[in-house]
């Protein structure tokens, strides 16, 4: 038995908020620690009363690597097979630090 839970990394495009809400729920269930996006850049998807700012989108991205850091494994969330340019970004991350990938849906 493990002396701590695994650790998920969720990573895709923010379109898929409730894709990512889904993958987290689940996983938290199945006792996994999930790290994913706090913050969804998509405000016109999620009611955001502010935009967030090119300077807060680029410190966002480089915390979202520091979370696949301390990650276990990465789950991309790709519905229908959609992974845009941040996440191709997380996942050659993800695969150039060792880190095991899988996806909701094939590539």
């Amino acid at each position: 038995m493990p002396d701590r839970p695994e650790i998920v990394c969720i990573c895709g495009s923010t379109r898929f908020a409730d894709e990512m809400s889904a993958a987290n729920r689940d996983l938290t269930f199945a006792g996994v620690i999930v790290l994913a996006p706090g913050v969804f850049l998509r405000a016109e998807d999620h009611g955001a009363d502010e935009l967030i700012t090119n300077e807060q989108k680029t410190a966002l991205d480089a915390l979202h690597l520091r979370k696949i850091d301390l990650a276990d494994r990465v789950l991309v969330v790709n519905p229908g097979g959609y992974i845009g340019e941040s996440t191709s970004r997380e996942i050659a991350y993800a695969h150039a630090t060792g880190k095991p990938i899988s996806f909701t849906d094939p590539l």
